[in-house]
């Protein structure tokens, strides 16, 4: 058969219309938090430390939901290639439910035990406070901030991208303006500092979500709110959905604990260096709102082809992905280190902090070329079926080779910041070869539905790359 030539703007189209959406709406959510370390900013540096030291107990929460996000939208984009409507339904009540134990489990910490939060983060009095008068009021829209991301996943895996987007401009913009009201006391409100911030973001949360459910509801879309088909579960179902999810579920939880050990070791160097991480992470965002795009691109494009039985496409499709990714990540990892002065001047960094979030802000610009793109193979390869492989990699890297040397650089031989946060990005390198490696072979494609295993009868993985890319080419 003569092999065909890709075609690329039918891709790219593709690409743009899933990954621009998600992008602008990781855009606006960093652009919001930028705003909101400003505006803390003001307060003092020890407020953004403390506000920051909050949003690594948040990304632990994060952690602990994510691996059902991951394991949802494999079911969700491979239904939806095989038009299985209840599998969608229940897939996705299924996903719910699990997210939100999560997010229950953490509202309770945060709101009833917030002293014992603040005091695993940092041994600094001073933040420990303002961070407690900070968790006791943003914890109870835990709940709200994980209902947004499971509908968003969904929305996302049936051709609903843009109203997750209006959904987040919507929060966005009721965060910047109640944080202004709130924070300062404008309007004839109590300024309440920190404690503004924490209940803006609650508020912004609620709207969020209803935005998103009014516009599902208005769009006529047949999955989001049919509750009621939700929870027809079966226990061959479940069980085939947590076979699935817990090799996802395992890998975040695990890499969520290593990070917080992480964390752990960073709130213990100096005020300076933690508000100036604190900064970092917001920045941090900006990249990781690029790659949430082509991520879940990558989920959608790959996981419909796999789940309609079209496993050339798939592959055809999931290696430009990777490298499309890094491309731009390459271009925002530019772009940052060339206009940092004003951006950390804007927020608040001056003197040593500002030196030591430049810092971090080069090293991460290095770092991320390769660190994105094995995020982007690992989504892709969870997309297809296979979500053990970059489980796997993942996790012995981390807990064999980072946090021996974080932990070793930070709290035993005392290097300085930017030298223990170096460390955590030593595994890089040697992952993105095994994940190249893995992605050319093939062999991640392992469908879920019917149409996709009867596919892979006849399918050669090492022959793959000789076959027709696009030979059914219509999502």
């Amino acid at each position: 058969m003569q092999k065909q030539a890709f075609p690329w703007k039918d891709f790219l189209t593709k690409v743009a219309v899933i990954a621009v959406p998600v992008a602008l709406q990781n855009l606006l959510t960093t652009t919001g938090s930028m705003v909101d370390t400003m505006m803390i900013a003001s307060l003092g540096k020890t407020e953004v430390g403390a506000v920051g030291l909050c949003a690594q107990f948040s990304s632990l929460m994060f952690s602990g939901y994510w691996g059902f996000v991951g394991g949802g939208m494999l079911f969700f984009s491979q239904y939806w290639g095989a038009k299985d409507d209840e599998g969608i339904n229940r897939s996705y009540g299924v996903t719910l439910t699990c997210m939100m134990t999560v997010a229950l489990l953490f509202c309770l910490m945060a709101t009833a035990f917030p002293e014992k939060v603040m005091q695993l983060y940092t041994d600094k009095k001073a933040i420990q406070d303002i961070g407690v008068e900070y968790l006791r009021i943003v914890g109870w829209g835990y709940p709200l901030t994980v209902l947004s991301m499971a509908m968003s996943a969904l929305l996302r895996c049936t051709d609903r991208v843009r109203i997750p987007l209006y959904g987040s401009i919507a929060a966005v913009a009721a965060n910047v303006f109640l944080n202004w009201v709130l924070i300062f006391g404008h309007l004839g409100a109590p300024a309440m500092k920190v404690r503004g911030a924490a209940l803006a973001t609650v508020i912004a949360q609620g709207i969020g979500a209803a935005v998103v459910m009014v516009l599902a509801r208005k769009s006529g879309h047949q999955y989001l709110l049919a509750v009621r088909r939700h929870f027809r579960w079966s226990r061959v179902f479940v069980g085939a959905y947590l076979k699935k999810c817990f090799p996802i579920i395992l890998n975040e939880v695990l890499i969520g604990v290593g990070n917080m050990v992480i964390n752990v070791v960073l709130g213990r160097q100096p005020e300076e260096a933690i508000a100036a991480l604190a900064v970092f992470r917001t920045l941090e965002g900006l990249v990781i709102g690029f790659f949430a795009g082509f991520s879940n691109a990558a989920s959608v494009l790959v996981g419909t082809q796999v789940g309609a039985g079209r496993p050339d496409t798939a592959y055809a499709r999931a290696w430009r992905l990777v490298y499309l990714c890094q491309g731009f990540i390459a271009l925002v990892c530019t772009l940052l280190i060339v206009l940092h002065r004003p951006i950390l001047t804007l927020m608040g960094m001056e003197g040593e902090s500002f030196r030591i979030a430049f810092g971090l802000v080069c090293i991460y610009g290095a770092a991320a070329l390769l660190r994105m793109g094995n995020w982007t193979q690992n989504d892709t390869f969870r997309a297809a079926g296979d979500a053990t492989f970059g489980t796997v990699l993942e996790i012995v890297f981390m807990w064999a080779l980072l946090i021996p040397a974080v932990w070793l650089g930070g709290m035993v031989w005392k290097w300085p910041t930017l030298a223990v946060f170096a460390c955590c990005y030593l595994d890089e390198p040697i992952r993105y070869a095994l994940m190249q490696r893995h992605l050319f072979r093939g062999v991640w494609i392992r469908p879920v539905t019917p149409e996709g295993r009867a596919a892979m009868r006849g399918w050669t993985p090492g022959k793959a790359a000789s076959r027709s890319p696009e030979s059914a080419g219509n999502d």
